[in-house]
């Protein structure tokens, strides 16, 4: 990883804008002088005469931006957030420069040319901030510009900050490892995550592994220890942050109202509330019934293809536990020979998944037709009709088996709060490559933080992993 090579936000987004600034104000009079579009114009005027109002802008949209923290760290901003900014800055400069222009006086102006840079400078001015997420999170995939953050505490805040940052690429964050007083935790590990020992390690942690940045997620009763950690981060120059845990709550868990100019704050558990069910049932009765009626063709000629191919039925059944710990039966295309459940305790020595997981890359016990399957995951296409009975989801949790469940922590069940899909965040980022602890971190994630918009990115992407096969086995 390339870590001598520190990416400066600012230094080529500014130049961006400025760019799409100057581009905007010479389209707005080519548009306006040239192709006169939406009104004629009684005279002519060169260029020239709209060089100051150029510069004006230039100068005066970037500063905006600066005050209002555009250029500030950009980790977890969305681009609707980077959009709401562009157009503040650019309203306030049009008023600004047509302020200028009123006191001035200048011999030739157009205010409807005003108006059109404006609106075009804010078409540009996102693309350009689209762009630059793209790169940034290419950059930070290939690891460049990565900052190394150790956790502070490996409770339950320290996990969820820590499923953040795994389903969270683009946040531009790698995890050392994290350190905690209780041994069971300091000496354990969270997937590849490993525990580093106690806070007393913690000095010498930052030194050896070059750490950026410390996230203290420890309960504010021990908030001695948390100014102790401050001063060594201070010390060693260190960024140091703190996750406040008001009752281990996210901010989607906190509802803030008033009592006659009084603050409160209510709790609300992180679940899908009745109209979030409703909208996600929609979306899976739609979609379940649409991918069946395009791919039933396709369902026919694999069914044909499995019977050709080997004997024994076309569907293999399964049990599976589904919301709140109920039992269902999957469907699946067979891709093993029959009798092969029998045979996974010899072996079990095989196994690559960890914890309850069993993952075999060449699997024996599969045949032609099922290899091909695995590895485009055509074998789940019969989990539509899971979808359509309300056993599944399109997008969820992985669904498992019982013996799983049975292995499970404590805090691995409450994957179990929402109904099983047939992808999910867990899919598109690494699938089978990831350990079972990254991907139950993943569903959590995404428990907490689903909206139809989530659900609809996940298949998006969902498309190019099941194409190429990656981490299919």
């Amino acid at each position: 990883m390339n870590r001598d090579y520190k990416i400066s936000i600012p230094s080529f987004v500014v130049l961006t804008d400025v760019l799409m600034i100057n581009l905007a104000v010479a389209l707005a009079y080519l548009l306006r002088y040239r192709l006169q579009w939406i009104l004629e114009v009684a005279f002519d005027a060169p260029y020239r005469a709209y060089l100051p109002f150029q510069v004006l802008f230039s100068i005066i949209i970037p500063i905006l931006l600066w005050f209002d923290g555009a250029y500030a760290d950009w980790r977890g901003r969305s681009w609707l957030d980077h959009i709401y900014r562009i157009v503040n800055a650019v309203t306030n400069a049009i008023v600004i420069v047509l302020a200028i222009a009123f006191v001035a006086q200048p011999v030739v102006y157009s205010r409807l040319l005003l108006l059109e840079a404006g609106l075009i400078m804010v078409i540009f001015m996102s693309l350009g901030r689209a762009s630059a997420i793209l790169v940034l999170r290419r950059l930070r995939s290939q690891g460049i510009g990565l900052q190394r953050v150790i956790i502070v505490g490996a409770g339950e805040v320290g996990r969820r900050v820590i499923r953040t940052i795994v389903a969270r690429a683009d946040l531009g964050y790698e995890i050392v490892g994290y350190v905690d007083d209780n041994p069971d935790k300091g000496g354990g590990s969270i997937g590849r995550i490993q525990g580093l020992g106690s806070i007393d390690n913690l000095s010498q942690i930052i030194d050896a592994e070059d750490v950026d940045e410390v996230i203290v997620t420890l309960p504010w009763n021990v908030h001695r220890r948390i100014l102790e950690i401050l001063r060594e981060c201070a010390r060693r120059q260190v960024v140091a942050r703190i996750v406040p845990d008001l009752f281990q709550m996210s901010l989607s868990q906190v509802v803030v109202s008033d009592l006659g100019g009084v603050p409160m704050i209510g709790v609300r558990e992180v679940a899908f509330s009745r109209s979030a069910l409703f909208l996600k049932r929609v979306m899976d009765l739609i979609g379940s019934i649409i991918f069946l009626l395009l791919g039933s063709p396709l369902l026919i000629l694999i069914a044909i293809a499995i019977k050709l191919d080997s004997q024994g039925p076309v569907f293999f059944r399964q049990e599976r536990v589904g919301k709140d710990g109920a039992y269902f039966t999957i469907y699946k295309f067979r891709s093993m020979r029959v009798g092969a459940e029998k045979e996974q305790e010899q072996l079990q020595m095989l196994n690559e998944a960890d914890g309850p997981l069993f993952k075999i890359r060449d699997d024996p016990r599969l045949t032609r037709m099922g290899r091909f399957l695995r590895h485009t995951s055509l074998d789940e296409l019969p989990q539509l009709f899971n979808v359509l009975k309300g056993d599944m989801s399109i997008v969820g949790p992985r669904p498992p088996i019982p013996s799983e469940v049975e292995q499970y922590q404590p805090w691995h069940k409450k994957r179990l709060n929402v109904s099983p899909g047939m992808t999910g965040l867990w899919q598109v980022s690494g699938r089978s490559e990831l350990t079972f602890d990254e991907m139950v971190l993943l569903d959590l994630y995404y428990i907490e933080h689903w909206s139809p918009w989530a659900d609809i990115a996940i298949l998006l992407r969902t498309i190019p992993k099941v194409l190429l096969g990656d981490g299919a086995y």
